[in-house]
């Protein structure tokens, strides 16, 4: 029995000064959070409300793949008013779910906390 449906997504993220200087690609399990595949594999994607879509903070800028992700819902749609560099590529890293053969990921300059103390 064969499915069209891929094993594995590769995420591509796209390079961040501070968080990725040098880009990465790795492989993710369609149905993973994206939040948790750029965690996992050492991206260090703010996330304040610890996950649940409730802050802007875990913001990324879907560059390629949006179309094979679930839709943006409308609790997602009313946080992302607050994500800083807002765009029609934005979406909330918690809130996207794996999906498709690829995906191109870049993060903002800038988190909604990016005054933070470190």
């Amino acid at each position: 029995m064969s499915s069209d449906a891929p094993d594995t997504t590769r995420i591509t993220v796209l390079p961040h000064a501070e968080l990725c200087p040098g880009g990465l690609s790795f492989d993710a399990a369609p149905g993973n959070s994206l939040v948790d595949e750029l965690l996992i594999n050492g991206i260090a994607v703010e996330h304040a409300c610890d996950k649940v879509g409730a802050c802007a903070t875990c913001h990324v800028y879907v560059r390629q793949g949006a179309e094979h992700l679930n839709p943006v819902d409308d609790d997602e749609d009313e946080q992302l008013s607050d994500a800083w560099g807002l765009e029609a590529a934005s979406r909330l890293s918690c809130c996207v779910k794996v999906d498709g053969p690829e995906l191109v990921i870049e993060l903002p300059r800038y988190s909604k906390n990016h005054a933070r103390e470190r």
